[in-house]
């Protein structure tokens, strides 16, 4: 298990305990994806399109000096803010890191509390995702 995703994570959970009700921290999520880069449109092609999404979701897996960098972007607010945060935790590693994250750890976030399940489903599809390019990356 990795460190550095424990730390992210806490970070998070952290930022999250700030908000009292889930409303608040549904206003989390919007602002969080509001901070996000926005992909350009020649970056949104369909090999970047997560599957499983109500929402268009795209992720872009980059490896630089040995670790993967992601980036994405989706056409809803609170998506975007789902797709910031898996990005925030995923972005920067090592393959290996994230092959070897055990990704139930994510439950601490709490967001199943907060998204619907078609949402909870879209997430899924994108740490599924982040786990392939990462497999991927790891093996080549």
């Amino acid at each position: 298990m990795s460190s550095e995703i424990e730390t992210r994570i806490e970070e998070i959970v952290e930022e999250l305990s700030f908000f009292d009700d889930e409303l608040e921290k549904y206003e989390y999520l919007v602002d969080t994806g509001k901070a996000l880069s926005p992909l350009s449109e020649d970056e949104k092609q369909e090999q970047y399109l997560i599957q499983g999404c109500t929402s268009q979701v795209w992720l872009i897996c980059e490896n630089t000096d040995g670790k993967l960098i992601f980036r994405g972007d989706s056409n809803t607010v609170i998506v975007k803010g789902l797709v910031a945060l898996i990005i925030k935790i995923f972005s920067d590693l090592t393959p290996k890191e994230i092959v070897d994250f055990d990704t139930d750890r994510l439950g601490v976030l709490g967001l199943s509390e907060i998204i619907t399940p078609n949402r909870q489903n879209g997430l899924k599809s994108m740490i599924e995702r982040i786990k392939t390019y990462a497999q991927e990356a790891y093996h080549d």
